[in-house]
């Protein structure tokens, strides 16, 4: 005990060592940096995966939580990681594990998930609520552990082993991406899809020189886990090229009707990582603040069964494509991805292209499909040579047991097989254990099919380990398996141009089409809906009243042109040019487009695109298709004023004809003719009482018959018999003439056999007053006298000089001259013909 005041005594000198503060600082701050990128935040390019996201999955695995068998508690997979691989607190763990379930996080989710593991606008329940097991996709990651795969290294206490990297089956850096911060640096790295990943990286290990953008053919862009629009990918590019970039990323929406006097917004897919309450509180805000404008209401109607459904409604007069762009200025519905694609490589960060990501993936895959060979080749040697040993014990059984029956102890008879027959102690220790029921005559007959089995095994790994060319065959071919087992479309969409600043071209991001493994980037889609008429810099919030022109293209699509005069037969400007219908209108106003089956659609003018009147001709190639503005699959087939006071007349494909008296509808949808089960429209158009009804039949039959003829019935009567056909033909067309002396009949027949739309051998061209007037249900007359080997018409059309021809993918198709010949033959077809007009 010491006395109060007395001094307590001082160490010696030489157990003080005076240091430099500063040094010491920049010592251990610098172990924490290097510690931190190397054990926390960067994923290792090989498998893509930070520490405790591997630790993770290996301990599940480990835990025989597989696909096939049941889910555990979170809590227990977090503690087992805590306790034997991960020396950092639960909650870490646990938000890795979250991570790796949530199928809004990673394109392909590694954990199965059992339970609430959050949303994008709430976190997940705690771990003692949730259940987790590993994904099937996991299983790819993980498989060949236990074959020497990779190198093992101890955990934190030095009590058990872990793997370095796992094998990972697929490129899951690229597919999944990842995120994260270190000290000094950070990784930001989109997903992907894994169909394309593999295919891309299946062609780089066939051409090691392969470049960017060849393998941009392959990976034309991330592939979002929810979707959405990427718009423009000189950013995609530039980081696939240097490691670093930046892309736009945009919801997918659509302009619908979503009451009877309301169209809407209808937003399905948002970009990656915002949430529906995130978008309606920015909208909220927005509106309040004054800085939005036309909306009138936001409702959230997603579910579990239908996904995400966020409809914003439109006031009255309101263009909705302007409301869009202000949408897309001011809330998260347009956001920024910027990638920074670091990862370590052989222990240190390195910035990666898209080239240097998939090269180092495939040198770790390459790596491990030979080591794996080793092993199984080692594995099958030992047992090759244990199955020699027992054949020659089967062979001399008698002198076997004599030899261990003689001797006295176990030592003395491993020597003494040993040098009976020549055996290893490897041999004679197994032929000692033998059991007394491998001595039959069956078993001999099953040791000699093994061995003849292990040596063609033996043989087989010995070829693949001896040719570089064959061990990357087998390489391709099980990244090839794991994409056909695991692959799945993809959903985000790629634009790689606007067009009138973006606005139109997202809102018809669903007509653009997807861009699948393989494709090359011109497919992308470039194209989609026209700007509304401009005001300054931005788009006219509210449209005026002016009077246009709506417009059915031959192809089956809308749009509404300036101007109410008609529009006038002439040149042309792009591909897939040619009206089938127009009716005079304003862009506040409703016309009603007729479909196949009979029904007229109600639709305001104001949501077709608008396209602009150019003097030298019509350009209709960025209408838009009327099935995905009606919501159905029957095909448009004409136009109709739905206020009107004109007689339309329309013609099926049974030969039914009728006239439509007028009938002003508040529908929005309503039947025009009761049709015959399996019968389908084929024409309409408006009719005077002077004006000539055609059809062409599948015979080359075609009958002109009066307007006249035919009185004008109501909206419920089922029509009356228009032309009578032969056995096995129908109707291909019905169009109303009204000036027979500037109209042509253009007629495409077909071989025989043929699949519709196929086989087209010759056209021709004749003026339309050479056929003759006909009454009512007759068969009409012979337009085309069909050569050999054809036996239907594929294609046909009436209408007014001069006719215009176009192929499927919208280039123009040179037609014969006139042929004066009513029913002569016709001239060879120099390309498929698709659309007439």
């Amino acid at each position: 005990m010491r006395v109060k005041d007395q001094p307590l005594p001082l160490d010696s000198e030489e157990n003080i060592s005076e240091i430099d503060v500063s040094a010491e600082m920049r010592t251990s701050f610098l172990e924490y940096a290097v510690s931190v990128i190397h054990a926390r935040a960067l994923p290792d390019a090989r498998d893509g995966l930070k520490p405790v996201q591997r630790r993770i999955l290996f301990q599940m695995d480990q835990m025989g939580l597989r696909p096939d068998r049941g889910h555990v508690k979170s809590q227990r997979v977090v503690g087992e990681v805590m306790g034997k691989l991960h020396p950092h607190g639960d909650s870490a763990i646990y938000d890795a594990l979250v991570r790796l379930a949530q199928p809004f996080n990673l394109r392909v989710p590694l954990v199965d998930g059992h339970g609430n593991f959050g949303s994008l606008d709430d976190g997940p329940a705690a771990a003692r609520y949730t259940e987790a097991r590993l994904a099937p996709a996991a299983m790819d990651l993980v498989a060949g552990l236990d074959e020497d795969t990779v190198d093992f290294v101890p955990n934190y206490d030095n009590q058990f082993m872990q793997p370095e990297v796992l094998p990972a089956a697929f490129p899951q850096l690229l597919v999944n991406g990842a995120s994260g911060i270190a000290v000094g640096m950070a990784t930001n790295i989109a997903p992907h899809n894994l169909a394309e990943t593999i295919a891309a990286a299946c062609h780089l290990l066939d051409h090691p020189e392969a470049d960017t953008e060849e393998l941009m053919r392959y990976v034309p862009g991330p592939d979002l886990p929810e979707g959405g629009v990427i718009v423009g990918l000189d950013g995609v590019r530039e980081a696939y090229e240097t490691g670093r970039g930046a892309f736009r990323t945009r919801a997918k929406v659509q302009i619908e009707r979503v009451t009877a006097r309301k169209v809407g917004l209808v937003v399905t897919e948002l970009p990656y990582m915002v949430g529906p309450e995130k978008v309606i509180e920015k909208i909220k805000e927005n509106v309040s603040a004054g800085r939005l404008k036309g909306i009138s209401s936001v409702q959230n109607l997603t579910d579990r069964v239908h996904g995400l459904r966020l409809v914003i409604e439109v006031k009255n007069g309101f263009n909705p494509e302007a409301v869009l762009q202000q949408l897309y200025q001011r809330t998260p519905l347009e956001d920024s991805f910027s990638i920074n694609a670091v990862a370590l490589v052989d222990g240190q960060p390195r910035t990666l292209g898209l080239k240097e990501m998939l090269r180092v993936f495939l040198d770790h895959r390459i790596g491990v499909t030979r080591r794996r060979c080793e092993f199984r080749l080692g594995k099958f040697r030992d047992r090759l040579h244990l199955v020699e040993g027992l054949l020659i014990a089967v062979l001399d059984i008698d002198d076997v047991i004599a030899i261990i029956r003689s001797s006295e102890d176990v030592d003395s008879a491993r020597g003494r097989l040993m040098t009976a027959f020549d055996l290893s102690e490897v041999q004679a220790n197994h032929i000692l254990e033998l059991r007394l029921r491998r001595l039959t005559k069956f078993s001999r007959l099953e040791l000699e099919s093994e061995r003849d089995d292990l040596g063609a095994r033996i043989a087989g790994l010995e070829e693949i380990l001896a040719s570089t060319s064959l061990l990357h065959a087998l390489v391709k071919s099980e990244m090839q398996e794991v994409s056909a087992r695991l692959g799945t479309a993809r959903r985000t969409v790629l634009l790689t141009s606007t067009g009138a600043e973006g606005v139109a071209a997202s809102s018809a991001a669903g007509v653009a089409g997807t861009v699948g493994a393989g494709m090359p980037t011109s497919a992308l889609a470039a194209a989609a809906l026209p700007a509304a008429p401009r005001s300054g810099k931005g788009l006219d919030l509210e449209i005026a009243d002016e009077p246009c022109t709506v417009v059915l293209s031959a192809t089956g699509a809308l749009a509404r042109i300036q101007g109410a005069d008609p529009l006038e037969p002439g040149g042309t400007r792009a591909a897939h040019d040619g009206w089938r219908a127009q009716i005079a209108s304003t862009a506040r106003s409703q016309v009603a487009v007729v479909t196949a089956d009979g029904v007229a659609h109600r639709l305001d003018v104001l949501d077709l695109p608008a396209l602009p009147r150019f003097e030298t001709g019509l350009s209709l190639a960025a209408a838009t298709p009327a099935r995905l503005l009606l919501h159905t699959d029957s095909p448009a087939v004409g136009l109709l004023d739905p206020d009107g006071d004109s007689v339309v007349a329309m013609g099926t494909a049974q030969g039914v004809v009728k006239r439509l008296k007028p009938d002003a509808l508040q529908r929005d949808e309503w039947e025009i003719i009761a049709l015959e089960a399996g019968d389908r429209l084929v024409g309409l158009s408006v009719c005077s009482q002077d004006a000539d009804l055609v059809f062409v039949s599948s015979d080359a039959q075609l009958l002109r018959t009066p307007a006249a003829k035919v009185r004008p019935q109501g909206r419920t009567a089922a029509g009356m018999a228009g032309m009578k056909l032969s056995a096995g033909a129908e109707a291909i067309g019905f169009w109303v003439v009204e000036q027979a002396e500037e109209a042509v009949v253009v007629t495409v027949a077909a071989a025989a056999g043929a699949l519709p739309g196929t086989g087209q051998t010759t056209v021709k061209v004749t003026p339309f007053e050479l056929y003759p007037v006909k009454g009512r249900g007759g068969q009409g007359v012979r337009a085309q006298r069909f050569l050999r080997g054809e036996d239907r018409l594929d294609i046909a059309w009436v209408g007014p000089r001069p006719s215009r021809a176009a192929s499927a993918d919208g280039s123009a198709v040179e037609l014969p001259a006139e042929d004066a010949r009513r029913d002569g033959s016709g001239s060879p077809i120099s390309l498929p013909i698709a659309t007439l007009g």
